[in-house]
């Protein structure tokens, strides 16, 4: 048993509820608790190059649409976007949250009017409602992961932006394999609550 374990016993003595990193066949845990297993959720194996996963140009960049709400139970959805250099969306905001984390380039990110500079391995948090954009001020391809919460902006991208066949993950030299170099059909959105990034 665990140092933690033993202490959230005495803490709470009498909850039957199990906590995440127990066995099934735990008997008694305290409140910070989670629900049981739901065997009808599925196991998701979110491979930027596979077979199951879409591909859309948007903004200029490729977007692969990794995890949807349909595979995260209507939790969020996660997006593998190659952005190439000078590229990124708009000014825009909606109402939902955004986190982004960086992989590889250099973002400049605008954030109420704020500029920050954005380096591989860092996150950025979008809390829903807040005019954000961001461009790539690297000499290559940024790739960024952005998860949505609720999901939708998977739907959104799909709905507005052109499919495209699989980026190439490494050095890109163009958006998309289309060849387009505008790719997508996102403009600027002002101050609007719709789905958009």
């Amino acid at each position: 048993m665990s140092l933690l374990g033993n202490a959230l016993r005495a803490a709470f003595p009498k909850s039957g509820r199990r906590m995440m990193s127990e066995p099934d066949n735990a008997s008694t845990w305290p409140s910070a608790m989670i629900p049981p297993d739901d065997p009808k959720r599925q196991f998701t194996i979110a491979d930027p190059d596979g077979p199951r996963v879409r591909h859309v140009s948007v903004s200029g960049g490729t977007y692969t649409i990794l995890v949807t709400g349909g595979d995260s139970a209507g939790r969020y959805c996660l997006i593998d976007m190659l952005v190439p250099p000078g590229s990124g969306p708009p000014p825009h905001r909606h109402d939902f949250e955004e986190m982004f984390t960086l992989l590889e380039g250099e973002l400049e990110f605008t954030f109420r009017g704020q500029k920050s500079i954005i380096h591989a391995g860092s996150t950025v948090n979008v809390p829903a409602n807040a005019p954000h954009f961001f461009k790539n001020i690297s000499g290559g391809a940024a790739r960024v992961l952005c998860m949505c919460t609720p999901p939708g902006q998977e739907e959104f991208f799909m709905a507005i932006g052109d499919p495209v066949d699989a980026p190439p993950r490494r050095h890109p030299t163009s958006p998309s394999r289309s060849g387009s170099s505008e790719g997508g059909r996102l403009e600027s959105s002002g101050p609007n609550t719709g789905r958009n990034t």
